[in-house]
C-alpha cells in the first residue's frame, strides 16, 4: 500500500520508526509535511496538493499532528477523509482530544475515574475552587499545555491563589485539579491500538519534580496493568473515538484516574520500556482496515 505519514519533522523518532516499520512490511511510505499541503476544494472533487503534485494515490495516512498546528493539521486529515483515504486517527477525534475540557467531559460522562477538576471563567472565588478539589496542594494546568508545559503544582493555598490569579491576569484559561498524593510522582501510559492495549509503561518523575513526562527528565519502565487499568484505557480511547492513542492514568486509592488521552503519542519511550514493536502494531491495524477499503475501491474502479 501507499501510506503517508503526516509529520513536520522527518527526523523525529516516531516518524522514523513508523517509516521504517512500514517499509519493512512492504509498503511505500512517504513523509508529508501537512503544513505545506494545499487544500483544493470544489464540488465533489477534494484534492490535496503538495510540492506541485496531487496526493491522490495514498491508501492510508498516519497523522502525527502537533498541538500547535491542530486546526490546519485536522483540516488536512479531513480533506484526505473526503478523498476516501483511510486514516489511523480521524480528524474529529484529533480535534476532540486536543480540547482538554471537552475530553474530561466526555470521559466523565462515560463513568471513568478522573481527578477532581475545576474549570472557571476567570473566577475570583479562588479559595472555594481550591477547597472543591480537596485543598492544597493542587495542580494547575493551561488548557493548551502539552508535554508537561503549563503545568504547575501549588504546594499550599497561598501559592495556589497566586498562580491562579497570575494565569487569569494573562487571560489564560486553566483547569485546577486534585493532587493525587499516593501516585508519588508516577503515572501510567497505556498505548492502545484498535481497542487493545499493546504496551504499557510506568513513568516516574525525577527527584524534586512531580511531572512524570519523559521530556521533563522522567524515567520509564514496563508495567503490567491491572484489569481495571486495562479496561479504563481501552474505554477512554473508544469514547474519544481514537483507534491509536496513548492513555495517561494515575494510580490512586479509588482506582485508575484518567489524566489525558493523546492522539499523537510518542513511540520512543513506550518502545524502549516495553521492547514491543508498537509501530508494527499500528501498521497491522492499518493493513486490516485500509486493506478492506482498498479492495472496495479497486472493485469500483474495475
Amino acid at each position: 500500500m501507499n501510506i503517508a505519514i503526516l509529520s513536520r519533522n522527518a527526523k523525529l523518532y516516531s516518524t522514523r520508526r513508523l517509516k521504517a516499520a512500514g517499509e519493512a512490511r512492504g509498503h511505500k511510505v512517504e513523509i508529508i509535511d501537512h503544513m505545506k499541503c494545499v487544500l483544493f476544494i470544489e464540488k465533489r472533487n477534494p484534492v490535496v496538493l503538495y510540492q506541485g503534485r496531487r496526493l491522490d494515490y495514498f491508501d492510508a495516512i498516519i497523522p502525527r499532528i502537533g498541538a500547535s498546528v491542530t486546526f490546519y493539521g485536522a483540516a488536512v486529515v479531513r480533506q484526505f477523509e473526503m478523498m476516501k483515504v483511510f486514516t489511523a486517527v480521524e480528524s474529529q477525534a484529533l480535534i476532540r482530544s486536543r480540547d482538554k475540557l471537552r475530553s474530561l467531559q466526555i470521559l466523565s460522562r462515560a463513568g471513568l475515574g478522573l481527578p477532581k477538576t475545576i474549570f472557571m471563567d476567570y473566577s475570583r472565588e479562588t479559595e472555594g475552587i481550591i477547597e472543591a478539589v480537596g485543598g492544597a496542594p493542587v495542580v494547575i494546568k493551561l488548557l493548551e499545555g502539552t508535554q508537561g508545559l503549563g503545568v504547575v503544582l501549588a504546594e499550599n493555598k497561598k501559592a495556589a491563589k497566586s498562580v491562579i490569579e497570575a494565569f487569569h491576569g494573562l487571560h489564560a484559561r486553566i483547569i485546577v485539579q486534585e493532587f493525587i498524593k499516593e501516585a508519588k510522582g508516577a503515572d501510567i501510559r497505556a498505548f492502545v491500538v484498535n481497542g487493545e492495549v499493546v504496551g504499557a509503561m510506568r513513568r516516574q518523575a525525577k527527584e524534586g519534580e512531580f511531572r512524570s513526562n519523559l521530556h521533563r527528565g522522567g524515567t520509564a519502565k514496563v508495567v503490567r496493568l491491572s484489569r481495571a487499568e486495562k479496561v479504563a484505557a481501552i474505554t477512554a480511547a473508544k469514547k474519544m473515538g481514537l483507534d491509536v492513542a496513548g492513555v495517561d492514568m494515575l494510580p490512586s486509592a479509588r482506582g485508575p484516574l484518567i489524566l489525558e488521552v493523546n492522539s499523537s503519542p510518542g513511540l520512543e519511550g513506550i518502545e524502549g520500556a516495553t521492547k514491543v514493536d508498537i509501530a508494527g502494531k499500528i501498521f497491522q491495524y492499518i493493513e486490516k482496515n485500509a486493506g478492506k477499503k482498498k479492495i472496495q475501491k479497486d472493485k469500483i474502479n474495475a
